[in-house]
């Protein structure tokens, strides 16, 4: 997919690559969580408490946040630039790699990974850095980064403009309407309306016209929860393709999703609930 710039029209799209974060750091990401339990237990909670001092407290911050955090309210963020080398090394064996991966394309031209760690519901965030901006490296704790609602919302086209179709389109032109109409009647924190193409005759000169018509966005999401699934923000405010893939990676639920960042993507009040649990349950066996 190419990634377009709202903020700047007249410049090219740049071909981005869907990464996992850490992906250049030898590995440390991708640990499960038993895979984590692993690494904690080679260690004495005497070990870890001398050779990671700060980590304890980190901890127990996310825990209490955590449990405290619901999906309608403001995300936690949290630094951990005063961890040192050993305790961040540690740090990436407890969170692991989660199910939720992605990146945002961002106004600057500069590009954010986020990864949901083994914790759902906990994230960490990274945009790279360049001669205009520093790199950052954060956790936040929400149902999805404020990184990724803030591009959904902030650049893409409020409308589409609907053109004749092409020679052979059957019904392309009902669901463009279909479209904008919910796109204008969409508000944020209502229930997304979902236009099922497994269901829907669409030929190939359909699908083309509608992709051209709704056009590239700024976000790509993948899941691979119990199934793979792939979330792109089209260059429509609201507008989502969402595609659930077998094996072979072929499409075998395509949609099109009107509304907020896709629930398949995003954590739900009992995982802050069992993350914190299971967070408490580490501290306590490992760190005291």
């Amino acid at each position: 997919m190419r990634v377009g710039y709202w903020t700047k029209p007249d410049s090219d799209d740049i071909e981005m690559t869907l990464l996992p974060i850490g992906a250049g750091d030898a590995g440390r990401f991708g640990v499960t969580g038993a895979g984590a339990i692993a690494a904690l237990a080679t260690r004495g909670g005497e070990e870890l408490t001398r050779q990671c001092p700060l980590l304890a407290g980190t901890l127990t911050q996310l825990a209490e946040a955590l449990a405290a955090q619901r999906v309608d309210a403001p995300t936690s963020l949290l630094s951990i630039d005063h961890l040192s080398e050993t305790e961040r090394s540690l740090l990436d064996d407890i969170l692991g790699e989660g199910e939720v991966s992605g990146i945002v394309a961002l106004p600057d031209r500069r590009v954010a990974q986020v990864q949901e760690s083994v914790l759902a519901g906990l994230w960490r965030v990274r945009i790279e850095g360049d001669a205009d901006g520093p790199a950052r490296d954060y956790l936040e704790i929400g149902s999805i980064p404020a990184i990724v609602s803030r591009a959904a919302q902030d650049f893409p086209a409020p409308d589409i403009e609907i053109t004749a179709p092409p020679a052979g389109a059957m019904n392309v032109q009902p669901v463009l309407a279909e479209i904008r109409e919910r796109m204008a009647a969409h508000q944020i924190g209502q229930p997304s309306h979902v236009i099922n193409f497994t269901l829907l005759p669409m030929n190939e000169a359909d699908m083309d016209h509608l992709a051209a018509t709704l056009g590239n966005g700024a976000i790509q999401l993948w899941s691979r929860g119990y199934g793979s699934c792939r979330v792109l923000a089209t260059g429509a405010r609201y507008v989502w393709s969402v595609q659930f893939l077998n094996a072979m990676d072929a499409p075998i639920l395509d949609t099109i999703e009107i509304g907020d960042v896709p629930a398949a993507v995003r954590a739900a009040d009992e995982d802050f609930q069992d993350s914190a649990e299971r967070l408490g349950e580490i501290i306590e066996a490992y760190f005291r």
